[in-house]
């Protein structure tokens, strides 16, 4: 039988006014129902209104427009007490002993949920989902026992997830250590003298709207979000497999272009490779390895300038510096890191699956009632 959701859970209003908890407990939310790392700048903001989300309890962001189609919520299933910003929603399971919140947790991650909260948001310029709307939503309650049952079976598919990922962790941490002892055995020097930049154009127009590619601050080449339709792309830069390509106005935004077939890029961005004169003495991979590390984006935004926008130059780029070992020690650290590249893609599909999962199990605890 349906039942309303507002049936079985409450609204948490509980606020960190004594303040017991600090920035470190600050979190956000992703459209991937998790807790993140909060991105907000807490400088000189007041923590006393935020909302305090205990273990067991979901929180979630009311904005549902520009969010991918998704809503941004998530469930703290650990021991440990989080903060949120008093903008979000927070509430928790009113009986544990007719709802387990690990089995609502599964309900939420089923793009059923998202779709019909979705239908439901309202508003002009920003569209939400209140928590009125959430209670108003229909929601089929198996008993304890069969609740419990397909939790079991969710929670020992995260389990091995988590294992995989956590030898990805240490996989990077070895690649990481590694490249770093580099740093102090061999001399960094400025990487300038190896690099060209590319400055062939799309004269003939031989690559298409649909070829135009652009970079993330995730440091991937993308195709481009931006609409082309109507630009010149005679003017846009051609590029090529082991190209570099930067945004001069994001420090974050720089990638190496791995795929064999040509594409273009618009002149907002820069692209630059390795000397062909100097590719047996540098490998862009291994360059690569420099760039896509956290250090690298500390040293370009600090090195970034300007009044109303900061650009990242080319200039400054070459200035940049790496050791440079051996090609047969480069080979091996870049092995070592397309294995941690591989492994990371690997364990995004584990959590895919499980994702895809989640209306599976949904439909299955459903069909032991009956």
């Amino acid at each position: 039988m349906l039942n309303r959701l507002g049936d079985y859970i409450e609204l948490n209003e509980e606020k960190n006014t004594d303040l017991k908890y600090g920035e470190s407990d600050v979190k956000g939310i992703s459209i991937n129902k998790i807790f993140i790392e909060t991105k907000a700048n807490l400088k000189n903001v007041s923590l006393r209104p935020y909302l305090v989300v205990r273990p067991k309890h979901f929180a979630y962001v009311t904005v549902t427009s520009r969010n991918g189609e998704k809503v941004s919520m998530a469930f703290n299933d650990t021991e440990e007490t989080y903060i949120v910003s008093s903008s979000y929603v927070s509430f928790s399971v009113k009986d544990q002993n007719q709802l387990l919140p690990e089995y609502l947790y599964i309900f939420f991650n089923r793009p059923e949920f998202d779709r019909i909260s979705r239908f439901h948001s309202w508003g002009s310029a920003r569209e939400t989902f209140s928590f009125e709307d959430l209670c108003d939503l229909k929601i089929e309650v198996p008993s304890i026992e069969i609740q419990q049952k397909y939790v079991d079976v969710y929670n020992a598919l995260v389990a091995n997830q988590k294992a995989y990922e956590n030898g990805l962790d240490d996989l990077k941490f070895v690649c990481d250590a590694y490249i770093e002892n580099l740093r102090k055995k061999i001399p960094s020097v400025e990487i300038g003298d190896y690099l060209i930049e590319v400055t062939e154009k799309n004269i003939h127009k031989r690559y298409t709207v649909n070829q135009v590619m652009g970079v993330s601050k995730n440091k991937e080449i993308i195709p481009t979000k931006a609409d082309s339709s109507g630009n010149d792309l005679s003017k846009f830069t051609v590029i090529e497999e082991n190209d570099f390509v930067y945004n001069p106005r994001s420090a974050d935004a720089i990638a190496i272009y791995t795929r064999s077939s040509k594409c273009i890029i618009s002149w907002n961005n820069t692209a630059f490779r390795i000397k062909p004169s100097h590719i047996n003495i540098l490998l862009p991979k291994y360059l690569n390895l420099w760039f896509s590390r956290a250090e690298y984006s500390r040293w370009a935004k600090f090195n970034s300038w300007g009044s109303s926008t900061e650009l990242l130059s080319m200039d400054e780029i070459k200035k940049y510096r790496i050791p440079i070992p051996s090609i047969n020690i480069q080979k091996r650290v870049v092995e070592v890191f397309d294995a941690y590249e591989k492994r990371k893609k690997i364990n995004e599909k584990l959590k895919d699956t499980i994702n895809n999962l989640c209306p599976i199990l949904i439909k299955g605890s459903i069909n032991s009632i009956n």
